[in-house]
């Protein structure tokens, strides 16, 4: 069992747990949760001196800089997901391996404004679509190979506590 400073570090938030069920309220609140990110990390990270920007959140996590630019890989995967899912029968998604993406050379040293203005757009785009969505939309899945089916209100709720899990990292390495 791991530690549990370590799990309190490594979910400072807590760890994700699928929603029982659709409920058109909550997901109008993922969307929010969604839409409203980019700027609250732009908040966040503009508190950094140059030394947090390479400071693990955790010992053996990902700095600061890491997890600015996994947020928008990850983010970018998932709003194809959705698109994949709304336009195919179930699509078997492929999954990417996270760790060795934030190894990447442009991860480690890429100007976080990058993936920031990145995140201002995606984001945009992506609450704009999910707020089109009709309600038998959020039904709708896609598989992942390791995960199984997963069903597009369970893919919001995730995305919107990932980017508050994420804000909470940065949260951690300016002491708060």
């Amino acid at each position: 069992m791991k530690d549990m400073n370590e799990m309190a570090l490594r979910f400072p938030i807590g760890e994700f747990e699928n929603p029982a069920g659709l409920d058109l309220d909550q997901v109008q609140g993922w969307i929010q949760d969604i839409a409203d990110l980019p700027e609250q990390l732009r908040r966040v990270v503009t508190q950094l001196d140059a030394d947090q920007w390479e400071t693990p959140y955790r010992p053996g996590g990902w700095t600061a800089r890491q997890v600015v630019h996994h947020l928008a890989d990850s983010h970018m995967n998932s709003l194809i997901r959705f698109k994949l899912a709304l336009t195919e029968e179930e699509p078997v998604i492929k999954p990417y391996d996270e760790a060795a993406w934030a190894q990447l050379p442009d991860t480690l040293a890429a100007d976080p404004e990058m993936s920031l203005a990145l995140l201002d757009s995606l984001h945009a785009r992506w609450a704009q679509l999910l707020l089109s969505l009709p309600a038998e939309a959020w039904l709708r899945a896609f598989r992942h190979p390791e995960r199984g089916r997963v069903l597009l209100y369970e893919n919001a709720a995730m995305y919107a506590w990932h980017g508050k899990h994420h804000l909470a990292h940065i949260g951690l390495i300016l002491g708060k």
